[in-house]
């Protein structure tokens, strides 16, 4: 599939979902990933409910960032803070727990993973019902160029993270920025853990 036409067919599965499902928010980190499904819903809908959960122990960088962008975009914005608890898993059922607090009023919502950033997303779908609520994934087939390309020829803002070296970018806790070219994508999460490269749990867990 084309760089085009995986544009078109996410902004269909948008489109689509948003007519489908009155009670529907978009999920987003202020990452890459989820700028560009940000962007690609307010194409759509401008007024969409949109949501974060950040941890406690965020980048300064991506709290600045996820308040610029709520203004710049003028997003009908709700974000989530959790706190990390000693112990447990860097983002792990702390950050699960919140997002189902989150979720807790809508039918559905709008998830900005891609299958080519790590092995627990190969198998997943661009619409996914668990437990009665409904996860629509319309970048699913982007890879990590799509992702670039599309920021760039749109001009939409990143977290100035990035620019550090960072491919996959998570809290001050569990992110590292690249090392060598040849690691993948999320390399730098968990790194030197047994759960390196792995999911904080919110895409791979029942969230009702």
């Amino acid at each position: 599939m084309t760089y085009l036409k995986k544009v078109e067919e996410a902004k269909r599965l948008i489109k689509e979902s948003i007519a489908k499902y009155p009670k529907i928010v978009l999920g987003s980190s202020f990452g890459k990933d989820s700028m560009v499904t940000l962007h690609l819903a307010l194409s759509v809908d401008p007024s969409i409910p949109v949501f974060s959960i950040l941890a406690n122990t965020e980048f300064p960088e991506t709290y600045a960032f996820a308040d610029k962008m709520a203004k710049r975009y003028h997003l009908n914005y709700t974000p989530y803070v959790f706190e990390q608890v000693k112990g447990e898993k860097c983002c792990g059922k702390p950050k699960v727990e919140k997002t189902k607090e989150a979720l807790k009023e809508y039918d559905a919502w709008i998830s900005g993973v891609r299958k080519t950033e790590g092995i627990t997303r190969a198998d997943f779908h661009p619409v996914e019902e668990k437990n009665g609520l409904t996860k629509i994934n319309p970048i699913l087939e982007f890879t990590e160029l799509d992702i670039w390309r599309y920021l760039a020829l749109n001009e939409v803002p990143i977290n100035p993270k990035y620019q550090e070296g960072y491919r996959s970018l998570g809290c001050g806790l569990c992110s590292f920025p690249e090392e060598d070219e040849s690691e993948t994508e999320r390399a730098g999460r968990w790194k030197g853990t047994p759960d390196a490269c792995g999911e904080c749990g919110i895409h791979t867990q029942p969230l009702r």
